[in-house]
């Protein structure tokens, strides 16, 4: 049997094992009779579940995210004699039109061959059959890591391998819904705001179970793909599985032969059939919530229910057709009709398409749809959907809303596709300063491309073969963005070509370290799940190494420097670009492949299209899901790639990055950086001004290596780039200040150490530039607050660049 969008098909060979072959009965025939009430159970219904409030801290070393020792000064500057022939400067070009971003694949050749191969991984594919480069930051990961105890996360339902727990004592697959009122605070939950808030986990409001399975069954998955898995129950000693669940990301409606639960049925009433063929029921929980069931059966047999007792309905006569099941919230009339239309028909996957034309652009989510009946498919949308569906796919709207765990509401949405638009995408901004109240760099006046210029002069002799040759790749690619954002400014901003040579010179020596693979700890790629890793934890064993690079954390985060720092270098020099181009788009595909028809790579490894943000957590099961600390980082990897395409000629990469950015300013607004508008989060959150730590089952305004106001804020902010305006919007970034780091504030700016002073100042650059420039060209001003991914180049040009006088 199939359960797919928690509707399940099933198939006859299933049920000669799991149903007894009784005689048929017809939808009439059922309803005929009549409510079935339960006596209460002695036990308690299981409505309480778990919360763990602790921070699951595997793959996350306490570690800042800059080294923080001071960098010397330079003991003297360095010679500008240098034999690099820098471009003249180009202007960006005009916004492309492009069909489908996803069309075509970066490349489908291996790897370059200074990068290593190996066919395995520190962890196994645990119970994954038939899969080539396989998914590792995807929703559906618990299922295949660890215990394969904890849940998946579809929203707004949760799904949770049940072995034989909770009340029902159930084996088979649970799903949840879970409510804002049941919801935990702390650590002080009457506080405003409160550090986090954590959905239960352990509910089963229903299990769909088969007389087959028991102890010693199994779960496996296959077709894992960006958007959808397969997880399969395979009973024990058995080859074939007794259920098939095809899990789908905002999947609305399943079932099996038995349905459990541990929350105890109060009343099971059948109802009207919805339309020919469909046997439709009403289940009451002890919680007060009511779940409907459709039955669609193929040879026109009805299904027919018994309580068993109060955890256990057992199908009275043979079936063959489709089961599904979903939350009524309020049993409101209309939410049931909606729910009827949609009986029979569920999805199994979707594909992916994006087109640009200028700065409008759009994407379409188009689900694989089996139906029964003519019935329409209806799938669950989350906020940021809502605001930016075209016409069409808004006409689809229903009145059923589901609240999601961490994302507000989700509303049920009839179509087989949906169409969201962003009509302003940022094509406009270049490798320059952007101010978003201008759309436009500032002219730079003379005075301050001085003062640039001499930053530069010092900041460019500085040893960067030392500063980036380290044991991680995320602080040797900062080192190396460092330098080339110095390089950019001194030579478009300030116009000094002469020291921008003799600086680029010196970064691609630097670079050529990693482009050699001959770094600390070179990549490989391993085939087991296909991807670039760092070789550190196989050296070390410590799952931990490098922000646990080598199990796919942080792909996003490292990769951006290093393709930002690539597209600056080819910029300047496009000499040094065929060399190294296969190089740097061999990083893009790991992190962020735009087709299936590359066979090296999964689709969209990070960057998660149905949420409109990317996910950090690799292969680390987790009782909260997948996470993201650092929206910053993740839009800087947009803004990479969006570079990087535009300086190699890459077109649909450079629409990719717009479009990824467009998005990613949407849902970060929804979801992550809090404005006092916020509908989406808990109202007694969002004085914290962003979610900290967003997972799929918690919030925690915290970070992985401390809790220090500048800290949970700055890590949103590093590092300041061009974009940041863009995903910052200007109210947001004032609202947080005045919160924080203002005269009078808990944490003035002028009381946080080192580089995060600098941080902090740079962000305030997005509002008040003037206060920047004066603080960096004032006494108060010292190296110290300068990080090793900043450089006072950039920092002034950032601000000369916003508007300040210099």
């Amino acid at each position: 049997m199939k359960l797919s969008s928690l509707l399940t098909a099933l198939q006859a060979a299933c049920l000669t094992q799991a149903l007894p072959l009784l005689e048929a009965q017809t939808p009439d025939d059922i309803l005929a009779a009549g409510v079935q009430s339960l006596s209460a159970p002695s036990e308690v219904p299981g409505t309480q579940g778990t919360i763990h409030v602790a921070l699951e801290t595997a793959g996350h070393p306490n570690l800042q995210p800059f080294a923080t020792q001071v960098i010397p000064l330079p003991s003297s500057t360095m010679s500008i004699a240098g034999n690099k022939t820098i471009a003249q400067v180009r202007p960006l070009v005009a916004a492309a039109t492009v069909s489908n971003v996803f069309a075509s694949p970066i490349s489908t050749e291996a790897p370059p061959s200074v990068i290593g191969t190996r066919p395995d991984h520190p962890v196994p594919k645990l119970g994954i059959t038939n899969q080539g480069p396989t998914e590792t930051n995807k929703f559906y990961a618990n299922f295949f890591l660890g215990s394969q105890s904890n849940p998946v996360w579809t929203h707004p339902y949760s799904l949770t391998w049940s072995q034989g727990g909770g009340n029902a004592f159930s084996y088979g697959l649970s799903i949840t819904h879970d409510e804002a009122y049941q919801r935990a605070y702390g650590p002080n939950a009457t506080a405003d705001p409160v550090e986090f808030y954590i959905n239960p986990i352990g509910i089963q409001s229903l299990i769909f179970s088969a007389a087959e399975l028991g102890p010693g069954m199994s779960l496996t998955t296959d077709t894992l793909t960006a958007f959808s898995a397969n997880a399969n129950l395979i009973p024990s000693g058995a080859n074939t599985p007794a259920i098939t669940v095809p899990m789908v990301q905002g999947m609305g409606n399943g079932a099996t032969p038995f349905i459990d639960t541990s929350v105890f049925f109060n009343t099971i009433t059948p109802l009207a059939s919805p339309s020919t063929g469909v046997t439709k029921y009403k289940l009451l929980l002890d919680d007060g919530n009511t779940w409907l069931l459709y039955a669609t059966a193929t040879n026109g047999s009805g299904l027919a229910l018994t309580p068993l007792n109060t955890t256990r309905l057992e199908a009275s006569g043979s079936f063959t057709g489709i089961i599904q099941v979903a939350k009524n919230p309020g049993d409101v009339a209309a939410q049931e009709a909606s729910y009827d239309s949609s009986a029979g028909a569920y999805a199994t996957t979707a594909t992916l398409s994006a087109s640009v034309d200028g700065a409008s652009g759009s994407y379409s989510l188009s689900w694989t749809k089996v139906a029964r009946n003519g019935a329409s498919l209806m799938m669950m949308a989350l906020p940021h959907h809502i605001q930016s569906m075209d016409s069409t796919t808004s006409a689809g709207q229903t009145s059923i809303q589901l609240q999601t765990t961490t994302k507000g509401t989700a509303t049920g949405v009839i179509g087989d596709s949906w169409t969201m638009v962003e009509p302003s995408m940022p094509v406009d901004i270049g490798y320059a300063p952007w101010n978003a109240s201008t759309n436009a760099t500032n002219i730079i006046p003379a005075a301050a491309m001085t003062a640039i210029d001499n930053a530069g002069i010092s900041d460019l002799s500085q040893d960067m073969d030392a500063q980036s040759n380290l044991n991680s790749m995320y602080y040797s690619g900062k080192a190396l963005a460092k330098f080339a954002a110095a390089i950019y400014a001194v030579h478009d901003l300030a116009g000094d070509v002469s020291t921008a040579q003799a600086g680029l010179a010196k970064l691609e020596e630097a670079y050529e370290l990693f482009a050699n693979n001959t770094q600390i700890y070179p990549l490989l790629y391993e085939s087991q799940w296909g991807g670039v890793v760092s070789t550190a934890s196989y050296v070390t064993g410590n799952s931990g190494d490098d922000f646990g690079n080598t199990y796919y954390n942080d792909h996003h985060f490292h990769w951006s420097y290093f393709v930002y720092s690539a597209s600056i270098i080819a910029y300047l020099d496009p000499a040094w670009l065929p060399a190294h181009q296969d190089w740097v788009n061999t990083l893009v595909r790991d992190a962020s492949n735009p087709s299936t028809d590359d066979p090296y790579f999964p689709l969209s490894r990070c960057f998660d299209w149905y949420h409109g943000h990317s996910w950090a957590k690799g292969l680390f099961e987790s009782g909260d899901g997948k996470d993201q600390e650092s929206t910053s980082e993740d839009a800087l990897f947009s803004y990479a790639i969006k570079l990087w395409g535009y300086t190699i000629g890459d077109t649909a990469m450079e629409a990719r990055g717009n479009l990824m950015l467009a998005v990613q300013k949407r849902s970060f607004k929804n979801y992550f950086l809090l404005e006092s508008t916020n509908v989406n989060q808990p109202a007694n959150f969002i004085g914290n001004k962003n979610t900290g730590i967003l997972f799929e089952n918690k919030v925690d305004h915290t970070t992985y290596f401390g809790a220090n106001d500048e800290y949970i804020q700055g890590i949103h902010m590093i590092p300041i780039n061009p974009s940041s305006g863009y995903i910052r919007n200007k109210n947001f970034v004032t609202e947080e200040w005045n919160t924080y780091f203002c005269d009078g504030c808990v944490d003035p700016v002028n009381n946080v150490t080192g580089g995060w002073r600098g941080i902090l100042y740079s962000n305030l650059a997005l509002i008040d530039p003037t206060s920047t420039w004066n603080w960096l060209t004032g006494p108060d001003f010292d190296a110290q607050y300068l990080d090793d991914e900043a450089s006072l180049t950039w920092y002034l040009a950032l601000a000369a660049g916003m508007g300040a006088a210099g």
